[in-house]
């Protein structure tokens, strides 16, 4: 006897089906919400009209008017606001990115330092947590600040670590290479190496699940990465012209430099979100059930393979969803940098309102970027969060 398919579900669209009055529910309630934006922007225009201050993004093409210290898009005070605040994007970019990556490699290590046997490291990493977690960023930027700027030697006696690197009151002056075309073809080869090291890690995971048995990833992914950068550096006709900062009386000329602000944030923001990092990562190591410490014992896998391969890819479900919170809050504090005068979208934006009047279009336009990140760093993390869970069958 063959079992007949349930009829299909017909849907009632009258008040006393539950779904139908969930929906007309939800249309209200949208609808609410938008008339009640809608009479508050209505409001706020016509107070603004009656009172005679200007509205609108019209100011958006008009000239700045104003030079920016630290850019990486070439600025010049006769371009419009909009490529300004195209210019502090990038400087909130720069340093948060940056920031990101060096605040993640640093509160591993301290995080899982916490877990040393070793009490030394484990007091120092300790330490290190207990002080900068529980001291204010705004004022760890001003002690930052006041080293860069006071401690420092001046120019004219700048520190010379290595040659042509100046480190002084004025940043840290360094040595770029002379833009030449056999530099596209070097970053095309570190892009094809780096295609080259995710299938040779793709491969290695394949073997591991096939025999049992791991391969190297990290070491041989960096060395494909770095033979395809030097063929296509080679390819390219090995240019190797630098331009090397020299000291004159009076500055540092040439080269590649980053200021005294831009290292303060960097700083700063890293040690400060690498201290609640390191929590979050010795947090998620001490989830991970005592059983599989006792089941890489018995494999004689060492303290370190331990590590790397059963109790961080186990904590990886705990730590990422707050990690993403370290990552958003990292971005966000960035905006301290008006603090210290670094030149980033909240430090452009009180200067075009300042000669604007715009304020509530400057406030939007923030607004509009921090969200805009702060979305985009959750969807990667997201995403990366659901391929680090671990699949039950």
């Amino acid at each position: 006897m063959t079992a007949t398919a349930p009829p299909p579900k017909v849907r009632q669209w009258t008040w006393r089906s539950k779904s139908f009055r969930a929906v007309i529910y939800q249309i209200v309630a949208v609808a609410l919400v938008l008339a009640a934006g809608a009479y508050l922007v209505h409001n706020t225009l016509l107070n603004m009209r009656v009172r005679g201050i200007q509205s609108g993004f019209d100011f958006i093409s008009q000239p700045a008017g104003f030079s920016i210290g630290e850019s990486v898009i070439p600025f010049d005070s006769s371009e419009s606001y909009g490529k300004a605040f195209l210019v502090g994007l990038s400087n909130t970019l720069r340093v948060a990115l940056i920031g990101i990556v060096l605040a993640t490699l640093l509160g591993t290590l301290v995080g899982v330092g916490r877990l040393s046997r070793n009490f030394l490291v484990r007091a120092v990493c300790s330490t290190y947590v207990e002080i900068f977690r529980n001291v204010p960023l705004l004022l760890q930027l001003f002690i930052w600040y006041f080293v860069m700027t006071e401690l420092l030697p001046p120019i004219e006696a700048a520190m010379q670590p290595l040659h042509g690197v100046f480190f002084s009151k004025n940043g840290l002056q360094y040595p770029i290479p002379h833009w030449a075309p056999g530099h596209a073809m070097t970053l095309a080869g570190l892009g094809l190496g780096a295609v080259g090291a995710w299938l040779w890690a793709r491969k290695a995971k394949q073997h591991q699940f096939a025999t049992g048995q791991s391969r190297p990833v990290v070491w041989p992914g960096l060395a494909i990465m770095i033979a395809a950068a030097l063929l296509g550096w080679l390819v390219g006709g090995a240019p190797g012209a630098l331009d090397v900062p020299e000291k004159t009386e009076l500055n540092i000329v040439g080269g590649g430099s980053v200021t005294p602000e831009f290292l303060t944030m960097l700083i700063g923001l890293t040690i400060y979100t690498a201290s609640y990092i390191a929590e979050i990562v010795r947090g998620g190591i001490q989830a991970v059930p005592f059983g599989q410490h006792e089941a890489a014992a018995a494999l004689g896998l060492s303290n370190r393979m331990e590590t790397r391969l059963v109790l961080l890819p186990q904590a990886l479900r705990v730590i990422i969803p707050p990690l993403t919170s370290q990552y958003l809050n990292l971005t966000k504090n960035s905006s301290l940098a008006v603090a210290v005068g670094y030149p980033d979208l909240v430090s452009i934006s009180n200067t075009s309102l300042n000669q604007t009047g715009r304020a509530i279009e400057c406030i939007a336009i923030v607004m509009a970027c921090y969200l805009t990140l702060s979305l985009l760093t959750a969807a990667v993390m997201n995403a990366y969060n659901k391929r680090s869970l671990i699949k039950e069958r």
